[in-house]
């Protein structure tokens, strides 16, 4: 019976350490695909700032929306003849 509980004991600390081993190569692998991912995503980002950065500068802020709103869609045919057509 002593003989069956030290097999037993010894291929449980046998598994033991395996799993142990298995959940930090797993939690190490998590960790590091995260690392990668958030260094390719700061990549990425500043990338996007520089670009939005040197779009502002040639092009200008703001959207296309607001040029949309800034027309006179709202002018009658008199409002719209008085300003543009008769200068």
């Amino acid at each position: 019976m002593k003989l069956i509980k030290l097999i037993v004991a010894i291929l449980g600390l046998i598994f033991g350490v395996m799993l142990f081993f298995w959940l930090f190569g797993l939690i190490t692998s998590l960790l590091w695909y995260g690392l990668v991912i958030a260094v390719l995503g700061a990549i990425g980002y500043g990338g996007y700032r520089l670009f939005k950065k040197a779009e502002n500068k040639y092009i200008g802020g703001g959207s296309a929306n607001s040029m949309i709103e800034d027309r006179d869609f709202n002018l009658s045919w008199e409002d719209y003849d008085r300003k543009y057509l008769n200068k």
